[in-house]
């Protein structure tokens, strides 16, 4: 199956070649979770904070499906 996904605000450098919320499809087996995901992207897992599919919120455990659009966040600060 495949799903976009779009990184933000510094994930983006963990990969090579790609900008800020610039989309890009990646190949999964089914049944992956969000958690497989960001292993086969090599982001740690620690510098994720908001996940969310087809905008909504969801878990590193969430159990993608083919099709869906992935954006990650990391922690955030300001104010």
């Amino acid at each position: 199956m495949q799903v976009e996904v779009r990184v933000f605000s510094g994930l983006e450098k963990f990969l090579p070649n790609k900008r800020f919320g610039e989309p890009m499809p990646v190949n999964l087996p089914d049944g992956a979770t969000v958690r497989i995901l960001l292993n086969k992207m090599h982001i740690p897992e620690e510098q994720v904070f908001t996940v969310l599919v087809d905008g909504r919120h969801q878990t590193l455990d969430y159990t993608v499906r083919d099709g869906e659009r992935v954006s990650l966040f990391p922690p955030v600060g300001g104010g």
